[in-house]
């Protein structure tokens, strides 16, 4: 009997990390994908916009331009089926930065196809703006001026 019972503790640990990869796997799924945009808020939320409803001819179910979110249909070319998907651009905190962080998620669909849809809103972009715009380098610090000493000194 010993040699059935470390059978089932041997089947019920394999079954167990089975388990464990397939959450793993979904939880991989889920996750979401991103691109820096050099372009500014404005011309990626435009161009993103566009890529959804004219490019692709998705059905937007609910957008936001001032919080920089847009909900919609997405229709894979594989499937006929349409799942939920949602992109969102997120201001950056610097001042002096244009950049723009563009996420997208398609929670019920492979990894990759979120990472094709950003690369067509980067292709977009570079197609229909040209180059992304130069980075300024920052201003320098301003110079010390030299202390005049304390009033009324001569020295």
């Amino acid at each position: 009997m010993g040699w059935g019972s470390s059978k089932v503790a041997l089947l019920g640990a394999f079954s167990g990390a089975l388990v464990v990869a397939a959450v793993v796997v979904t939880a991989a799924a889920s996750a979401k994908s991103s691109y820096e945009s050099p372009y500014g808020y404005d011309r990626t939320w435009n161009a993103a916009l566009r890529l959804v409803r004219v490019d692709n001819g998705w059905k937007i179910t609910e957008k936001d331009a001032a919080n920089g979110y847009l909900l919609f249909e997405y229709a894979s070319p594989e499937s006929s089926k349409t799942s939920a998907g949602s992109l969102e651009l997120v201001r950056s905190r610097d001042a002096d930065s244009f950049a723009v962080s563009v996420l997208v998620q398609l929670p019920q669909m492979p990894h990759y196809h979120e990472q094709v849809i950003l690369d067509a809103l980067a292709s977009k972009m570079r197609r229909e703006y040209g180059d992304a715009p130069e980075r300024l380098p920052p201003a320098p610090p301003p110079k010390e001026q030299p202390d005049g000493g304390a009033p009324g000194s001569d020295d």
